[in-house]
């Protein structure tokens, strides 16, 4: 599913990398990337559900997961670096920004 707006993407590049950011549901019946959607403040986030529950950090750890194995990165490259209890979340992907950007662009 293609972004929203045109050019809007749910990331930023950083000189450590690629900052991505997700809306996540936790307590889904399935692991899946949904593409993105355009929240009411007009923040352009990628839709991720997860099986695991929102305790104990589960369903962010599955998060991480799941993108790192949607990304082909291994999983050490991946860091929460905000949202830990909310449900917009931001995670820094360590390497090449536009390699990264390329792997994203093409699973939205």
């Amino acid at each position: 599913m293609p972004c929203p707006k045109p050019f809007a993407k749910p990331f930023e590049l950083t000189n450590r990398g690629l900052v991505l950011t997700i809306r996540l549901t936790p307590n889904s019946a399935k692991d899946i990337v949904e593409g993105c959607t355009t929240l009411a403040d007009g923040r352009v986030v990628l839709k991720v559900r997860v099986r695991a529950v929102p305790e104990d950090n589960k369903a962010n750890q599955a998060a991480i997961k799941l993108m790192a194995k949607k990304l082909s990165r291994p999983r050490n490259d991946l860091s929460l670096v905000d949202g830990h209890k909310s449900r917009i979340k931001r995670i820094l992907i360590a390497g090449d920004a536009k390699e990264v950007a390329a792997k994203l662009n093409a699973i939205e």
